[in-house]
């Protein structure tokens, strides 16, 4: 990379830094820091990092599995670890919420990581599960070859969850445009976070049954304008069926273990594996955007990308004496 576009990359992160701090402290609450853990416990971060390599290394698909579980955290209740918790008869656990159940995984990697980075800070809860899920998202980007960034630190984690509020708030793969503008919007999170956060989309794959329809009712042969492409529909449908096969995986893009722009240029071509993907190339105020994310070697996407995952893992953070560290994220501190 270019010193200059490093440089450019680089002030904005630290724009983002210094604007997330002062909102923070505005609201009275602490701000997040990337060196949150930099004296309490410096090994943490390498700690994260080595177990997502391993497991990105066993498994190339988990990279987008563990970005997936941070981005459907975030959107409920805030980046607060909250998707994490199992269910009891006061947890009402989003993992069963319809976006996540039977779909959201890795969660055996963020256990396998706690128990690592516990060890690596002296044998003692010290970093959270909440910034367990965000270092983790990162880490599996630059596993996969994508950008990194400066992840912000010193969340807490929820004593609660909410399937209501995942199945309202988490972005549904059946959206069109105004809907997906809306849904990121009521996050905080503007038209070109959406196209950018959806380019996380360029690794990992879907079950048939988010892009059934979108493969047998959104051809030429069922309405006047079809926005995909027709050789792209007849081979998603030799894995996914009219009536069976809802849990078979399909590729998000055509390099589904590597992170790169493909998947821009794919929605160009109408190849865009669901309908929300697709929305964001369909004649609407997104087009350019895409475009321009598809060109360059997908240089300003990436610089985009990293910008936006850190507004993203700002929203609503427990800090302070909010919230809890978990000794298992999977449950409440008794």
């Amino acid at each position: 990379m270019a010193n200059s576009h490093r440089a450019i990359f680089f002030t904005i992160l630290l724009l983002l830094a210094v604007a997330a701090a002062a909102t923070a402290s505005s609201a009275g609450f602490s701000p997040l820091s990337p060196y949150y853990y930099s004296k309490i416990c410096p090994k943490a971060l390498p700690a994260i990092r080595r177990v997502v390599e391993a497991a990105v290394s066993g498994e190339r698909r988990m990279g987008a599995s563990l970005l997936r579980l941070h981005f459907h955290d975030c959107f409920v209740q805030g980046c607060d670890g909250s998707i994490l918790l199992d269910a009891t008869p006061t947890i009402d656990s989003e993992k069963t919420a319809l976006p996540n159940n039977n779909s959201a995984r890795g969660f055996e990697v963020i256990d396998m990581i706690k128990a690592e980075v516990d060890k690596a800070c002296g044998g003692k809860p010290v970093v959270s599960c909440a910034d367990i899920l965000a270092v983790a998202a990162r880490d599996s980007v630059v596993a996969l070859g994508g950008p990194s960034w400066e992840v912000q630190l010193g969340r807490r984690d929820s004593t609660s969850a909410s399937r209501t509020t995942a199945n309202n708030d988490i972005p549904s793969p059946f959206m069109d445009l105004p809907a997906l503008k809306s849904s990121f919007q009521k996050q905080g999170l503007n038209e070109r976070d959406l196209v950018a956060l959806s380019g996380g989309h360029t690794i990992g794959f879907s079950q048939c049954q988010f892009f059934r329809n979108r493969i047998f009712n959104e051809t030429a042969d069922n309405i006047d304008e079809a926005n995909i492409d027709a050789e792209f529909a007849r081979e998603r449908r030799a894995s996914c069926f009219a009536g069976s096969g809802d849990a078979n995986l399909g590729s998000l893009d055509g390099s589904p273990a590597r992170f790169d722009g493909s998947y821009f240029k794919n929605l160009v071509e109408k190849k865009g594996l669901l309908h929300s993907d697709q929305a964001l190339f369909a004649g609407g105020s997104t087009d350019s955007v895409v475009k321009g994310y598809g060109s360059n070697n997908g240089r300003s996407f990436w610089f985009d990308f990293a910008s936006s995952m850190v507004k993203m893992g700002n929203i609503k953070p427990l800090t302070g004496n909010r919230g809890q560290i978990r000794v298992n994220c999977r449950k409440v501190n008794a």
